[in-house]
């Protein structure tokens, strides 16, 4: 049984820490020059429009708070001891999903690398609003199960911010694959995989 709640633990940690890792890299990007950021292969009318930069940069700050807000509401003492934070912290992740789930879907179309990235990111962006809604409306019913099982769909979609950052040094540093191509791949195994464990740890924990 402890080794058991010490494995639970472990993962919680580690979880919480790429969570907030991850979600505060963007800031790393504030007064950054494109050309050295996450906009370096984007062309000069994307990077001259206020439109496109407006929902680049409320995708990525907005993610980040919910990737930081998202993952303490899996803790069983946070919402026994302190529910009022709970609720707090839950409206906040809906909220930034909301914005950066639509966000993620405006600019996904523009991913480099053409329509294989630009339909897995759009994909990932549709199912993450998706199964956020379905969580915040099961709550609103008091269907708790429900509300659980959706929101490990959604965070599971959320943390694809941090598989994708794990497998872009594995791919370009690793096995040496050039970026467009990497991209491709990424942009679909940084969150397909992520559904499917989240699917599994349902069926046998929850259902």
């Amino acid at each position: 049984m402890d080794f058991k709640k010490g494995r639970i633990n472990t993962g919680y940690f580690f979880l919480g820490l790429f969570a907030i890792f991850i979600g505060l890299y963007p800031l790393h990007f504030i007064g950054l020059p494109y050309e050295q950021g996450l906009l370096g292969s984007k062309s000069d009318t994307l990077l001259n429009s206020s439109l496109y930069l407006t929902a680049f940069y409320t995708h990525i700050f907005l993610g980040g708070l919910a990737l930081i807000s998202g993952f303490s509401q899996f803790y069983k003492k946070l919402r026994k001891k302190r529910l009022a934070l709970h609720r707090v912290l839950g409206k906040i992740y809906i909220g930034c999903v909301f914005l950066s789930g639509t966000a993620g879907l405006a600019i996904a179309f523009f991913a480099t690398g053409g329509l294989v990235p630009a339909l897995g990111f759009a994909g990932l962006a549709i199912l993450w609003l998706y199964t956020t809604y379905n969580a915040y409306t099961s709550i609103k019913k008091r269907e708790i199960a429900d509300h659980q099982r959706w929101m490990i769909r959604s965070y599971s979609l959320c943390f694809a911010a941090v598989t994708l950052r794990i497998y872009l040094p594995l791919f370009l540093g690793v096995m040496h694959m050039e970026f467009v191509p990497a991209y491709k791949i990424i942009a679909w195994l940084a969150w397909v995989p992520n559904l499917i464990v989240a699917e599994v740890f349902i069926v046998r924990k929850l259902s």
